[in-house]
């Protein structure tokens, strides 16, 4: 492995100390997308030219994810959450669940829009790079999160 893979992967594993108690979820956030920015540009060799196509591309779709999953589930999580889930009504459970069909259509149509817009920066043998750097940087980030609940 050379070193320009090398030190991103370093940078990940070492900089996984910010899961202190007194920073906020915004401040955690930021600091894995940029260890995740890091990761990605690395994994995918890109040059400058993909670099200054992909980037506004891929941080709108980021965002855009981030937002169907965390801020249009955020009801139906918090009564996963609080215990209240068995005297859920009927007509309730119905409505989140017509919730999550619809929330996990609008991924998957922003995933293929995405994708569409990598055809014309990646090849296809890039792009797949692309995905299975995101799910190797994501197993990296999870077992880092195991780890360090292990240690206490």
């Amino acid at each position: 492995m050379n070193i320009k893979k090398l030190l991103p992967i370093l940078l990940l594993l070492l900089s996984f100390n910010f899961y202190g108690q007194h920073e906020n979820m915004k401040e955690k956030k930021e600091q894995i997308k940029a260890l995740k920015i890091s990761f990605l540009t690395a994994e995918l060799d890109l040059t400058t030219y993909e670099a200054e196509k992909f980037w506004p591309i891929y941080n709108l779709f980021d965002d855009k994810q981030f937002e169907l999953r965390h801020q249009k589930m955020k009801s139906f999580m918090r009564r996963m959450n609080d215990g209240s889930l068995d005297q859920i009504t009927e007509k309730e459970a119905k409505s989140f669940l017509v919730q999550i069909e619809e929330t996990e259509e609008e991924l998957f149509y922003l995933r293929k829009k995405f994708g569409q817009n990598l055809k014309g920066i990646f090849s296809s043998v890039k792009i797949l790079k692309l995905k299975k750097a995101e799910e190797d940087f994501n197993r990296k980030l999870l077992q880092q999160y195991r780890n360090k609940g292990h240690k206490k």
